[in-house]
């Protein structure tokens, strides 16, 4: 058994596997760090990728079902999808309906193509914290987001061969 709070290693290999990156842009020095260390934990895997870049959050979840479903079925299709974005609070509700519906809307389409996702959309209070967070030597969330979409690839790959 795994322990408890041990992240899933980025240098599992996972062959063939291709994988759609979606980056929301909204804050570029985060989105920029968050992308180097998913890139960083995909290449380490061995696994191939495309980046597409969108505005927001809002705009992830409906960017990633066009490219998504454009290739499925031929052999550019996609093992898995990371998404990058982050979100932070400010002084109106807007905040919430970003956050909730931006996670809301990648889970939809994660859960309703069975896709192996990576949710590596930051929720933060301020900056500093989303900094804090997405920088590949300190949080490494981005990483993190692409280890976890492996991970999810790997047990769909494991389950299916049986």
């Amino acid at each position: 058994m795994a322990e408890p709070n041990r992240k899933p290693s980025a240098v599992e290999p996972v062959s063939l596997a291709r994988v759609l990156i979606a980056e929301a842009r909204f804050y570029d020095d985060i989105g920029t760090a968050m992308l180097e260390g998913a890139v960083v934990a995909l290449r380490e895997a061995g696994a191939t990728h495309d980046v597409i870049s969108l505005p927001g959050a809002l705009e992830l979840p409906l960017g990633v079902a066009f490219v998504v479903d454009a290739v499925a079925g031929t052999p550019r299709a996609y093992d898995a999808v990371v998404v990058l974005g982050c979100v932070i609070r400010g002084e109106t509700y807007h905040f919430e309906i970003v956050a909730n519906e931006s996670c809301r809307g990648v889970m939809d389409v994660a859960l309703a193509r069975k896709m192996p996702l990576g949710n590596g959309i930051l929720t933060v209070e301020n900056e500093e914290q989303a900094h804090e967070r997405a920088d590949p030597a300190r949080g490494d969330k981005g990483g993190d987001a692409a280890r976890a979409a492996l991970a999810l690839l790997r047990l769909q790959r494991k389950v299916e061969a049986r």
